[in-house]
């Protein structure tokens, strides 16, 4: 009884994500979707390069700090 009631629920939800995908979809259009997905990579692409450049300031301060040569 267990199983059926999680392959339903699984049902549900594949099905309550497909309805999203194809209204997202027809909201933006075919290029306007790919154009979202392509500028949110960019956008998660950026802030990484941000991070890694934060990361690499801080380490040079700290190595500074302590007198610590590379």
């Amino acid at each position: 009884m267990k199983r059926i009631i999680w392959l339903a629920a699984g049902v549900a939800l594949g099905v309550l994500a497909v309805r999203k995908v194809t209204e997202a979809q027809q909201t933006f259009g075919p290029q306007g979707l790919n154009r979202a997905v392509g500028s949110l990579a960019d956008n998660v692409a950026n802030f990484a390069d941000a991070v890694r450049d934060g990361m690499h300031q801080r380490e040079t301060d700290l190595r500074a700090a302590l007198g610590v040569d590379r």
